[in-house]
């Protein structure tokens, strides 16, 4: 009956693992000025109930009070401690705050109840009372102290809990929680939802147990107290030794077996652990912790703060008490961030969610004038969420709407429906339910990270169903629905639904690796007449990029939850041929993250001195070039205008001489000129990457120079394609957008994407990348935000013919949009085929320019293409006028034209009645090269 000792230090070394997910740890928080803090030792309830609270008060500076106060409630495991950064950062906002160590857990006395209305509830309306007494906190009324409760996950409950149930409190935060704790541990997402709202999902109990999480939550209950462990002694059971004589053996087991659970809840747990069903029993304690039953007590204005990453209260469990505060007439207001119990936010993301429960308390406790929008979340994106050592590093960029959809008479939320494709499929659930399909880690977001975010189904123990690939992306907000056809010879079935995201590749993403169980009865037994089943996918934040598909996957185990052990199949299919997955969707504004004002402050306080250092060296007499501001007015039409321009080095070496000529719009020109022509040179000095030793350069009519806010609309590949070899080329394109600082929505990935054209290569390791996939990437990345200049070196090396074409053609038609392209290269055949300009440099100097026309025809010769019967005839007509030859040659006809315009020469065919196919230059422009550079 008594743990073995490998298993307790199995579990020592679980727990602190998943106590940073539990408790919702924050990063660390500067101590406010002039805090004070008042320990004491709190008595609550009565009888068998009766306990010792250990508290601590923290108090602003004695100019600020009296002042509202805050009670901060902690996660599960955790104690008053757990909560003191927290504390320390909402008194210097000037609020008096209050932090405990709920009963069971830390230096409070009694037993965990899982936040019991007599019990944990009762306690926290004696912590009110405390308040009330005290001159240094605002009273609204005899025995009322003006207060709001703020807490995660466990706290976050007791907080709806408090609010439910002592009228007192004015305002509540609660983060990470739950609306109902029987459906949390046991969900079943199959059956109607209320319709309306993102993230709706179905809150009935008797579901699917989710056997891991429910193991970690009891465990860090059940560890034994240090007051047992004194009576045992240094050589009790747990180290491996006898039981004193002194102590009743069935007591120490029930101690060490339930920790410092009530008896009830230990019987809840091991019930449901042994058996994987919901006792009434059980379900009379899970039920009697739960907000679900008394949301419409709650009046306290409620800011709802739940994570995209938490595989143990997901999305649906915040708009379930959304919706059921919301129908009182209770203002609410959703929130949700990159983190939760699967993988702790960011500091700054952290930080943010201070200042907005601050903000929040501010408004309600205060009265202050604060704009906070009605629902937030973190901007959707196709890339993992998870780092490396399993903190979310998303929340850069946040998403506002100006409404919850569906909330308390709001506009619904959008939906989209996407097809998808899928025969009827035998689903088989292997006895005992091993081996079981492997989808996330509860609670462990560093090993799921570690593992790459990797999921594993198997073989035949799943049905599949995909959609065509995507159009346009798709930004999912909230729980997709699906509706599935399914049959059991037991008239029930076990399943659990995810919807993947599968790249061109075959790549799988399973978004925050989420999954919606369903536990189904009433089912029919004949696969020719299913059951037909609706089902809500998991609640999740992500965006489907253009190119992917959905892939809706139906498996029939998954190791975080219990499993029949009993062999069967099931059959399932989509319930409608042509039927899909419906997704919502919803608009909002997207914003970077702010971040807390201190940092804008020491920001301002960076660049202010930047700039005095700046105006400093110039009254020094630093030498500076003069910059021209002027904007050029013709400067929309001509983009691209060099003027005298020369880059000369220390040693005396001039690579670009005097170098003057303009691009106008949609045009494609040219750059040509043998190794050290100064191509390379001029592009560097276009870009700003280096500033020329005379001249001006000018884009869109202003200045080019390092810095300059105009070369935001230039896009460029130039020496080499700078791409990461760790990242796949979609990682290299996210990346380096994302380094512009510019909006997500702006970037057009899409058809960046395509022009890569690498389908399933594009998610593998650029280190695997050939040159020629390399240059594809690199053209990629600078064609993104589709810039109105496009500049490319080299743009063809490594491609091979076929790619050469497509590069021409997607060159071509970007300039028939009205930008503008510049290509400089070495293959001549290509930019003849490709340009309508044309500079040529030798020396550093430019030595023609023109159309590819001018520059081809200056030598006299044309191709006369006419039927063989005509040809004689032709030659006749051509010799005719004065100073032209004619003859046949391997190629054709051809005629040296002297001094004779074409024009004159074509006419005089025609008016001959000579029917004519073809009349080009027959000088290629590799020809006119040559001799322009020799003659140079």
């Amino acid at each position: 009956m008594r743990p073995r000792s490998g298993a307790r230090r199995a579990l020592a070394v679980l727990l602190p693992l998943v106590a940073a997910a539990v408790l919702a740890g924050a990063g660390p928080a500067a101590a406010a000025d002039g805090v004070r803090t008042e320990d004491a030792r709190v008595p609550s309830g009565s009888g068998a109930d009766a306990v010792e609270l250990d508290t601590t008060l923290y108090l602003p500076a004695e100019d600020e009070l009296p002042a509202p106060a805050v009670v901060m409630a902690h996660g599960f495991g955790g104690s008053k401690q757990s909560v003191a950064d927290d504390a320390r950062a909402m008194v210097g906002r000037g609020y008096v705050v209050l932090t405990f160590s709920a009963r069971g857990f830390g230096d409070s006395t009694g037993q965990i109840g899982l936040d019991d209305p007599d019990r944990e509830v009762a306690d926290l309306s004696t912590l009110v009372d405390v308040l009330a007494e005290r001159d240094d906190v605002v009273q609204d009324g005899d025995g009322d102290p003006r207060v709001g409760v703020g807490g995660a996950s466990y706290g976050g409950a007791l907080a709806l809990l408090g609010a439910a149930y002592d009228q007192r409190i004015d305002a509540i935060a609660p983060q990470i929680t739950w609306n109902s704790l029987t459906s949390a541990l046991f969900p079943s997402q199959s059956g109607a939802v209320p319709g309306g709202t993102p993230a709706a999902t179905p809150q009935g109990g008797a579901g699917v147990h989710k056997r891991l999480w429910s193991g970690i939550f009891f465990g860090l209950g059940a560890a034994p107290s240090g007051d047992l462990l004194d009576v045992l002694g240094g050589s009790g059971p747990q180290d491996g030794g006898p039981v004193p004589s002194d102590v009743d053996v069935d007591d120490v087991t029930q101690a060490l077996t339930c920790g410092r659970f009530s008896p009830e809840v230990c019987a809840a747990y091991q019930s449901a652990a042994s058996t994987g069903t919901l006792t009434p029993e059980a379900a009379e304690v899970l039920d009697r912790g739960s907000p679900a039953g008394v949301l419409d007590r709650i009046s306290a204005p409620t800011l709802l703060v739940q994570g995209t990453q938490d595989s143990l209260f997901g999305l649906g469990q915040a708009d379930a008490n959304a919706r059921g505060i919301a129908a009182n007439g209770t203002p609410v207001q959703v929130l949700w961030y990159a983190g939760g119990h699967d993988a702790p936010a960011s500091d700054g993301v952290t930080d943010e969610l201070r200042d907005a429960v601050a903000d929040w308390f501010d408004v309600h406790l205060r009265d202050a004038d604060v704009e906070r929008p009605a629902f937030e979340f973190p901007a959707p994106t196709g890339l993992g969420t998870a780092g490396t050592v399993g903190r979310v590093q998303g929340g850069t960029r946040t998403v506002t709407a100006g409404s919850y959809p569906g909330l308390d008479g709001e506009e619904p939320v959008r939906r989209t429906d996407v097809e998808l494709t899928g025969s009827l499929q035998p689903v088989v659930n292997p006895a005992g339910g091993t081996p079981a399909a492997l989808t996330t880690v509860p609670g462990l977001g560093a090993l799921t990270a570690a593992l790459g975010g990797s999921t594993l189904e198997i073989p035949g123990q799943s049905a599949s169903f995909e959609s065509a690939p995507l159009d346009s992306a798709v930004e999912v907000v909230g729980a997709p629905t699906v509706a599935l056809d399914v049959s059991s010879a037991s008239g029930s079935a076990t399943l659990f639904a995810k919807l993947y995201d599968v790249a061109p590749g075959g790549g799988t993403v399973l978004p925050a690796g989420l999954v919606a169980p369903l536990q189904l009865t009433g089912l029919s037994a004949d696969p020719a007449q299913p059951t037909t089943v609706e089902v809500t996918l998991p609640a999740i934040v992500h965006r489907f990029e253009a190119g992917h598909t959905m892939r809706v996957v139906v498996s029939s185990t998954d190791q975080a939850f219990a499993l029949p052990a009993e062999p069967a199949v099931y059959s399932v299919a989509l319930a409608d041929a042509g039927a899909g997955v419906s997704v919502p969707q919803v608009a909002g504004t997207t914003e970077a993250a702010g971040g807390s004002a201190r940092w804008w402050l020491l920001l301002g306080g960076l660049v202010l001195l930047g700039l005095l250092g700046w105006a400093a060296a110039r009254l020094l007499g630093r030498r500076r070039d003069r910059l021209v501001s002027a904007v050029e007015p013709d400067g929309e039409d001509v983009p691209l205008r060099f003027e005298g321009v020369t880059k000369a080095y220390k040693d005396g070496f001039v690579a670009v001489r005097d170098l003057s000529f303009e691009v106008r719009r949609g045009q494609v020109l040219g750059l040509l000129g043998p190794n050290g022509a100064g191509k390379t040179t001029s592009l560097r000095m276009l870009m700003g990457l280096i500033q020329p030793t005379e001249g001006r350069i000018s884009v869109f009519g202003h200045a080019a120079r390092p810095g300059a806010p105009v070369l935001s609309r230039l896009g460029s590949f130039v020496e080499g394609t700078g791409l990461l070899p760790h990242l796949s080329g979609r990682q290299n394109l996210r990346l380096y957008w994302a380094a512009t600082g510019r909006p997500a929505e702006d970037a057009h990935m899409e058809e960046a994407i395509e022009v890569a054209g690498l389908g399933a290569a594009l998610d593998r390791p650029v280190r695997r990348y050939s040159q020629g996939m390399r240059q594809r990437v690199a053209i990629a990345q600078a064609m993104l935000g589709l810039p109105d200049l496009l500049v490319l070196d080299e743009p063809t090396n490594g491609l091979d013919p076929p790619q050469i074409h497509a590069m021409r053609e997607v060159l071509r038609s970007y300039a028939a949009t009205g930008r503008t392209v510049i290509v400089s290269s070495h293959l001549l055949s290509e930019i003849e085929q490709t340009c309508s300009h044309v500079v040529v440099m030798a020396k550093g100097q430019k030595i023609a320019q023109g159309t590819v026309e001018e520059i081809v025809g200056a030598g006299g010769a044309v191709l006369v293409g006419v039927a063989e019967a005509d040809t004689d005839r032709a030659i006749a007509v051509l010799t005719e006028l004065p100073g032209v030859s004619a003859g046949r040659t391997d190629d054709g006809l051809v005629a040296e034209l002297g001094g004779v315009p074409r024009d004159v020469a074509l006419r005089a065919l025609v008016e001959a009645g000579i029917a004519v196919d073809q009349f080009t230059p027959r000088r290629r422009l590799e020809d006119a090269f040559l001799a322009l550079v020799g003659q140079s």
